[in-house]
């Protein structure tokens, strides 16, 4: 395999921005900021922020900045298959001259749709099918950790908590009908797993599949009795997201369907993660997100982008509970890793205080930093390399990274997940 000159070297990269309009608006959001500290780009204060890159998706690439001898923009993806070994063997062996994960930052100003992403399985059919809507056949595990307090709807409420929905919320009854709802709530401890998935299965796909009449019909009935119910009462936290929900998307199946889902409200330094055919939809705050590559999503509510109800209904695991909360573990003093159940990718925060120093140990897997704070040193063998904020940089397998800082630094790295390393052994 060719290996240029210079590629164990780290490697300056350019992000790519997203300009969705559910992304924070101007300077406010980090995704502004870091755009702005990573090209120069000027950034609109009208203008939505919502994603920032750091990959080689085709829908957002990044590029080695300055091209660093290699030619003006030169795409990371184009890069790594001409120098593959950057990977390192177990990588390049079991996915081929790419990076496996994609790395992002979220600013999020209002709800994103109420999603899931497909398995792999189901992701290569939809692409066949529907090409112009799912553009890769990869699946698209994903984890979100919190930069500020981070919103969310993550996965079914219990079965408990569903039958007290459908005894407290007459408008979902209306749309679902009475034999729906009386399957769920005739259904006791004793039933199978299987009966309970199937029950709740019927009723979420009777309610997503509500005309446009008559969610906007039941919608306006809840609002103006949840209006005249905080006159008596304060409202639940549920009750006031979907008043919330429903001032950013009137009239919308999604607003209603909120109740189904589990609130989850992350602190900075807390992390979600979403396996294939879960559903979710994030709501408000800001993240660092780490997937497996892919932009595969199926959407179904809380959106004005197209919506593939049957599809979406059709795929999920309809698991029930409130989802695991990742904290991290210390890898080092300064250094917390968060470690999701997937091969692709992890995540560590690395927030060094004014005169330390911490490493970085070399890894058989490729890292992408983000240097989100502050300014430091990075030292690879006898070189070291001033690093600023908005700084974004590629470390092929196999270096070893010392950092210091006289004022103070936060990064985060993306790489392979490690436990895949001593299962590849």
């Amino acid at each position: 395999m060719a290996k240029a000159a210079n590629v164990d070297k780290v490697k300056r990269l350019r992000g790519w921005v997203q300009n969705y309009d559910w992304g924070r608006c101007g300077a406010e959001a980090q995704v502004a900021r870091l755009l702005a500290l990573n090209s120069g780009a000027e950034v609109k204060p009208d203008r939505p922020y919502a994603e920032f890159w750091m990959g080689t998706h085709d829908s957002g690439p990044s590029f080695l900045a300055d091209g660093y001898g290699e030619g003006q923009n030169v795409g990371l993806k184009e890069w790594i298959r001409k120098n593959p070994n950057v990977l390192g063997h177990k990588v390049l062996e079991k996915w081929g001259p790419d990076l496996p994960f994609l790395f992002k930052v979220l600013s999020v100003a209002k709800a994103l749709s109420i999603q899931a992403h497909p398995d792999k399985e189901l992701a290569k059919e939809l692409l066949k099918l529907k090409p112009n809507l799912y553009k890769d056949g990869n699946h698209k595990p994903e984890m979100a950790l919190a930069i500020t307090e981070f919103r969310a709807l993550c996965g079914f409420i219990t079965l408990e908590e569903l039958k007290g929905v459908l005894v407290d919320i007459p408008e979902i009854v209306e749309l679902v009908g009475n034999a729906s709802a009386k399957q769920v709530l005739d259904i006791d401890k004793q039933d199978g797993a299987e009966k309970v998935k199937y029950a709740l299965r019927s009723v979420f796909t009777q309610l997503m599949s509500a005309s446009k009449e008559m969610a906007t019909k039941s919608i306006a009935k809840l609002k103006s009795r949840l209006h005249v119910e905080s006159q008596l009462r304060c409202l639940t936290e549920k009750e006031q997201l979907v008043l919330h929900l429903e001032k950013q998307y009137p009239g919308d199946i999604g607003v209603i369907s909120a109740f189904f889902f589990n609130y989850v409200k992350l602190n900075p330094g807390e992390a979600l993660y979403l396996g294939a055919n879960e559903p979710h939809a994030y709501l408000s705050g800001e993240c660092i997100e780490c997937m497996a590559t892919s932009d595969n999503v199926v959407r179904a509510g809380l959106t004005p982008k197209h919506r593939d109800i049957q599809t979406l209904c059709s795929m999920l695991t309809y698991k029930q509970g409130y989802p695991d909360i990742l904290k991290g573990f210390p890898l080092s003093p300064y250094i917390t890793r968060y470690l999701p159940p997937f091969e692709e990718f992890e995540v560590d925060c690395c927030i060094l205080p004014k005169g330390a120093s911490t490493v970085f140990p070399a890894i058989p897997g490729p890292s992408i930093f983000l240097v989100f704070l502050g300014k430091g040193t990075f030292g690879i063998g006898s070189r070291e390399d001033i690093v600023t904020e908005g700084d974004v940089l590629f470390a092929p397998s196999n270096t070893e990274i010392t950092i210091t800082t006289s004022s103070e630094l936060q990064l985060y790295r993306a790489g392979v997940n490690s436990r895949f390393f001593h299962t590849a052994l």
